[in-house]
């Protein structure tokens, strides 16, 4: 049987918003122990368990506020036979940041993408770039036909940054359909159209390519890679969070 804690780092890796309860105090004799913990989804339990179906269920009850309001907080449950305090930490769903390409900008996305909450995985199909390299990603896709089982929710974010790299049309082209929030390639557009024009010619609509934002990232003027990578990261942020991206005193 899978463990909570094993289960809990599952989908921790995988970006999915759980709820993990665990009791703290009991009052009386419950079918319950201080330490009992049980990982819930919204849908349901996932492992472990309380003690009792009453107190799973009613856990699962204040899973979904739990979620999404934000923050832990203490329940107290009860049973014929005594209660039980439970301490509920939600951890809310992570979205997925792929990044295309391992270059200098690429490991400094990754840092800069972890340190503000994202999920990210690094593809990159050039073996020799991976060779003796560690890279900040919690997944690292070296073929594209493994690219699908990396992904994980409903919010993807994606930055490619080598507009050289032999695959950016084919990455593309298996991003596009899951509607990224963002979806970004690193160039100017000297550098780029073609590779748009080549979507286009592969079945892509002008709406889903226009969709694809190069260049990427904000006018900071940067020109290092860890710059650069500020840019592109605060742009990611604006996106996922609505935000103007511009100048708070303007």
């Amino acid at each position: 049987m899978t463990s909570v804690e094993q289960r809990l780092a599952e989908s921790l890796s995988r970006g999915e918003e759980v709820v993990a309860a665990t009791v703290v105090r009991t009052g009386g004799e419950p079918p319950s122990r201080a330490g009992a913990k049980l990982l819930m989804s919204r849908a349901g339990p996932l492992a472990g368990t309380l003690g009792c179906s009453e107190f799973d269920s009613a856990a699962l009850d204040d899973a979904g506020a739990a979620l999404d309001e934000g923050g832990p907080r203490l329940r107290t449950y009860t049973h014929d036979l005594g209660s039980i305090e439970v301490h509920l930490e939600p951890y809310p769903a992570r979205p997925t940041l792929v990044v295309g390409g391992a270059t200098p900008v690429a490991a400094a996305v990754l840092e800069w993408a972890t340190a503000v909450g994202f999920r990210t995985v690094l593809v990159e199909s050039r073996a020799e770039r991976l060779r003796g390299s560690l890279w900040d990603a919690e997944a690292v896709v070296d073929r594209l036909d493994a690219l699908e089982a990396a992904l994980a929710g409903d919010e993807l974010y994606a930055v490619l940054t080598d507009h050289d790299a032999p695959d950016v049309v084919d990455l593309c082209a298996r991003l596009l359909p899951r509607h990224p929030r963002y979806l970004g390639l690193m160039g100017s557009r000297r550098h780029t159209s073609h590779h748009l024009e080549a979507l286009r010619a592969g079945g892509a609509g002008d709406p889903e390519v226009a969709s694809i934002r190069t260049p990427v990232g904000l006018d900071l003027g940067g020109r290092t890679a860890p710059e650069i990578a500020l840019s592109i990261v605060a742009g990611l942020v604006a996106a996922r969070r609505g935000g103007s991206a511009g100048w708070k005193d303007a």
